[in-house]
């Protein structure tokens, strides 16, 4: 297996030769003089009409509903922190491939040279024609919660937020396949979930609704409960407010002993040790998901006891990755003309997904499909059939 340093040379080469990794094509190769007619002057005059008439069939006479915009500000890419517009476009680039690999989806990088919330608002808002929905991506929390939460209100495409919508998901689905292995239940578990950021709460929020009954969130200051008053903020009292029953204090080395489950989506890399590990319970289940290098090496987490150990990586095996989950429920928000994306929907994809790896197949290294699995794309759109907006 390589190691990360070359990865992250042959990686830059890649970027290098390449020259950014996406382009954007059209649909017909050559065109005809016949074709140029319909597609540009005189013909198209008469579908600007169309849509105008009949401002409903902008999805079908235009691209719209297959195009998606990726904004971020470059605030909090990867676990690399603010590093600005500029060296936030691989990332997107990237994005935009496997929305265009595994969805059909055409997605545009929008990187911005504002970190003002109320600009970067205006601008999705002003841009939001062109699109059939809008992926939020790598901004600071909790500002991005403020953004997500404002645009919901004030455009009629779907707002996706990957760090919150799609982590979860994903933890959500690896985590009932592994609770399966090693025979415990959702609803009797001890879950720690290190960061209070976007994925923090997206998790929080699916694991609550999925029926969690003891999840205990740590953040900076040490476990959030219901009182705390130092380092809070709106997201965190909502937190506070439905978690940590048993009001643990302290540090996450303290209310670490005897869980049964550890969700690091904390931005810091080895944030726990071996003898963090140590404090849990039998048959421990370790998801280090931080990128680009986890809360704890798998390798150090399995000598400590872990039973199952994922990371967020491409570098290992059980990969909780949220490209499992952006391009396939994307199609299916689009093709199924979805124009809010709740809980209840992010449920339902987590099931699908943790559901599409046959039983047999489960093992403890091996708890979730791979990303370019076909099944996944079948299933959530099954799911989400019963969403269908006309």
């Amino acid at each position: 297996m390589s190691s990360s340093r070359d990865i992250a040379k042959k990686s830059i080469m890649y970027h290098k030769r390449l020259k950014g990794t996406i382009l954007l094509g059209q649909k017909s190769r050559r065109l005809s003089i016949k074709e140029i007619q319909m597609i540009y002057t005189p013909g198209v005059a008469a579908v600007s009409k169309e849509v105008f008439d009949h401002p409903e069939k902008k999805f079908v006479l235009t691209s719209k509903r297959n195009n998606v915009a990726i904004v971020t500000d470059g605030t909090r890419i990867l676990g690399l922190g603010n590093i600005g517009p500029y060296a936030a476009m691989p990332v997107m680039e990237g994005k935009a491939m496997l929305y265009k690999q595994y969805a059909r989806i055409t997605a545009f990088p929008i990187c911005l040279s504002t970190t003002d919330k109320k600009k970067i608002i205006e601008t999705i808002i002003a841009i939001e024609p062109s699109f059939g929905a809008i992926n939020l991506e790598d901004i600071e929390s909790p500002k991005v919660l403020d953004i997500s939460q404002e645009l919901q209100k004030k455009i009629p495409v779907p707002v996706f937020h990957d760090d919150r919508h799609g982590t979860s998901v994903v933890a959500l689905a690896a985590l009932l396949n592994a609770l399966k292995l090693v025979k415990k239940q959702l609803e009797s578990v001890k879950i720690i979930v290190a960061g209070a950021g976007s994925a923090g709460v997206g998790i929080t929020e699916i694991l609550v609704f999925a029926g969690c009954k003891n999840v205990i969130v740590s953040d900076s200051t040490g476990a959030i409960y219901k009182g705390r008053r130092k380092n809070m903020n709106q997201y965190k009292n909502e937190i506070a407010a439905h978690t940590n029953p048993k009001r643990e204090k302290g540090s996450l080395e303290d209310v670490i002993k005897n869980a049964d489950v550890f969700i690091g989506v904390s931005g810091i890399s080895n944030l726990i040790t071996k003898d963090t590990v140590k404090k849990m319970k039998k048959d421990a289940i370790v998801f280090a998901l931080t990128n680009p290098e986890p809360e704890i090496d798998p390798v150090i987490a399995k000598k400590a006891g872990a039973r199952i150990v994922a990371t967020g990586s491409y570098q290992f095996h059980n990969r909780v990755n949220n490209a499992l989950v952006f391009p396939y429920i994307m199609r299916a928000i689009l093709d199924h003309g979805i124009s809010k994306i709740e809980t209840e929907i992010l449920y339902a994809v987590a099931v699908a997904i943790s559901n599409t790896i046959p039983k047999k197949q489960l093992r403890y290294d091996n708890i979730i499909s791979n990303v370019g699995d076909l099944r996944l794309q079948q299933n959530i759109s099954r799911a989400l059939k019963k969403f269908y907006k006309k």
